[in-house]
């Protein structure tokens, strides 16, 4: 499990809430970055003594922002309460925006913005700078829903020296699958063509691979296609692991399976993981 640096990121601005007028742990931040060429935010909640802690990087989906997985889906909160029952240690959660393109960027590279710089690269140097840290993290994790269940298995399978370990609930698995969301046309996104099946990056990196886990709802109308990809991973035998739950595309989902990839990623860094 190999470090991540922030070394070489900088922001021309960073604005950072006001400690004193924070709710619940959470912070929240504002940069202008080079990935972006304009502005972008963040909300980070620290989990525990945090020195010495992994981040975990939380993609949401279409039509949400910086706050979706922690005033939708109470993400700082179960964290929280694992920590304090003992079920993980501390951590970082750092949710970004996904750059508010459309009804959603898709975490690729579009011609003018890189929404996927912005992920790999600037979100980590944002929260080691706001938070003090060095700039290197111990470890670095991404997850996501849907559209950022998109995000999370390409991106965590396309840099797999960068992140320790990924998981996605609900995903989309190819990027056409996101014209059952969105309404600008796909062609708009101009996405290479390296970059439009999760399956497809995998089977590039799968020597490399971190270990990867996914789950979707039996109710979900992408249960098929999650089904497909842990077929296709089983075919080509490539470890993962891949779970189905009672459920539908829906906060009340993703909010209960949080703790399945909290608790996943926790068995990485403490080496339990087998």
């Amino acid at each position: 499990m190999g470090e991540e640096t922030a070394a070489g990121v900088s922001f021309r601005t960073i604005g950072v809430s006001d400690p004193a007028l924070e709710l619940a742990g959470l912070r929240f931040v504002t940069v202008r970055g080079a990935a972006l060429r304009g502005r972008a935010d963040l909300t980070l909640a620290p989990v525990g003594n945090t020195d010495g802690a992994p981040l975990v990087i939380l993609l949401h989906g279409v039509y949400g922002s910086h706050w979706s997985w922690a005033l939708q889906g109470g993400a700082h909160r179960t964290a929280s309460r694992m920590h304090a029952g003992g079920e993980i240690g501390p951590a970082v959660l750092a949710m970004p925006s996904d750059g508010l393109w459309g009804d959603g960027s898709g975490y690729v590279t579009h011609a003018e913005h890189d929404f996927e710089r912005w992920i790999v690269e600037e979100v980590p140097a944002a929260a080691a700078q706001v938070l003090g840290r060095p700039e290197r993290w111990p470890a670095l994790f991404v997850a996501g829903l849907s559209m950022g269940g998109f995000g999370a298995l390409r991106l965590g399978a396309k840099y797999p020296d960068r992140f320790a370990g990924i998981s996605g609930h609900s995903s989309i698995t190819d990027f056409q699958q996101m014209g059952q969301f969105v309404s600008d046309p796909l062609e708009k996104y101009d996405v290479p063509l390296e970059d439009r099946s999760v399956l497809e990056t995998i089977l590039r990196t799968r020597e490399r691979l971190p270990p990867l886990r996914f789950d979707c709802g039996a109710g979900d109308q992408l249960i098929e296609h999650n089904r497909a990809l842990h077929t296709a991973l089983t075919s080509a035998g490539i470890e993962h692991r891949y779970e189905e739950f009672p459920g539908a595309h829906e906060w009340s989902y993703w909010s209960d399976h949080l703790a399945d990839t909290l608790r996943f990623f926790h068995q990485i860094a403490s080496g339990e993981h087998r």
